[in-house]
């Protein structure tokens, strides 16, 4: 089975002026971004590195270090590959940004890649697993924006002046949301040089952001990728088609981007998501049109604030039996009515999901 780093074997020898930026090449870039830049990629893009020379820095760090930077075990193959090849390795990385804020309920990263012709390829982030960029997803149900959309507009208008040429923005997971939203709200003339915009199983908008002028000025050029049994693809409101890509993995273990194929120059594609996937879909849309504004607020502050007094940093301390135990403790000593209006929303999403068939038989 193939995947992105088969597609740098087999395509990394061509130029972006011999084969010009395909999918597969912004799913590459924004599984990069998830990859810890600081202190290595300098603001100034005169003197910012080639990506041949970021990987020969990774690769002369120490090996807990150089670890520490990824988000995967493979993001050591993936920047050494990208590295060498023809294709990328010639190419600037610049402007590597990271944000993460407590108070403002914010996270975010960015990077850009300088292209060959004055043009740039910029990638955002998605969720990095901790609590407080988990708790800036949720938030995307009842605010129309987040402040992670803001710094990405923002973003997104400081590399348009840096760079001169054609604009291609990509990102993965909350990344693409931020991907598509930046090219909604930014300034006129900076959306008419963006080509392309890839989105790579983000979240949808609240319906506000959708009825923008300029989600329909930019709708032809944004292409939207799920895989088979998408989740966090199919959340919130989309307008766009969307291109189903098959992945080896099952059920949300399809998110992660390196189990996604490829073929050639592009994603070995499917006629459709699966039954299950759409029943997802259908049951967290009725749930959240069944709880008010308000509500949905109320739920996600009472959950995030009860992760957070369990000392729950990173969502995947939740897979560890003292952190279950102590989120359950914690909950025994909520007041009777934050407690009951947990519980009540929680089982209703279970109500929701039995009334329309187990997630599990799909």
């Amino acid at each position: 089975m193939a995947n992105m780093l088969d597609y740098l074997v087999w395509r990394g020898d061509l130029s972006f002026s011999e084969v010009p930026i395909t999918p597969v090449d912004g799913l590459l870039l924004s599984t990069l971004s998830y990859i810890q830049f600081d202190n290595m990629v300098s603001k100034d893009p005169y003197e910012a590195p080639t990506l041949s020379e970021l990987s020969q820095m990774f690769l002369e760090l120490p090996k807990e270090a150089m670890e520490s930077r990824f988000r995967d075990s493979k993001d050591a193959a993936l920047i050494q590959a990208l590295g060498e090849s023809r294709r990328f390795g010639p190419l600037h990385l610049t402007a590597a940004k990271e944000l993460l804020d407590d108070k403002m309920e914010l996270q975010f990263a960015a990077i850009t890649l300088l292209l060959e012709d004055e043009g740039a390829l910029i990638a955002f982030r998605g969720t990095d697993g901790t609590l407080i960029g988990w708790k800036e997803d949720l938030n995307l149900s009842f605010l129309d924006v987040i402040p992670g959309q803001v710094e990405a507009r923002r973003y997104l208008e400081d590399m348009a002046q840096t760079c001169t040429g054609k604009l291609y923005v990509v990102g993965h997971s909350k990344g693409g949301n931020l991907a598509v939203y930046a090219a909604i709200r930014c300034k006129n003339d900076t959306r008419s040089r963006i080509q392309a915009v890839y989105n790579y199983d983000g979240p949808g908008f609240r319906q506000k952001v959708l009825e923008d002028p300029g989600y329909a000025e930019i709708l032809d050029r944004v292409y939207t990728f799920v895989p088979q049994s998408s989740v966090v693809g199919m959340l919130l409101e989309h307008e766009e088609p969307y291109t189903v890509v098959y992945s080896t993995k099952e059920g949300l273990l399809q998110h992660e981007p390196y189990s996604w194929e490829v073929l050639g120059n592009g994603f070995v594609e499917l006629p459709q998501v699966t039954e299950g996937s759409r029943m997802v879909d259908e049951t967290i849309k009725n749930w959240l049109a069944g709880l008010s504004v308000k509500e949905r607020e109320a739920f996600v502050d009472a959950l995030y604030e009860l992760l957070k007094d369990s000392d729950i940093k990173h969502v995947g301390e939740l897979a560890r039996p003292k952190y279950i135990y102590a989120v359950l403790q914690r909950l025994g000593q909520e007041d009777g009515k934050t407690k009951r209006m947990l519980l009540e929303t929680i089982m209703k999403l279970f109500k929701d999901f039995n009334g329309s068939g187990s997630i599990f038989d799909h």
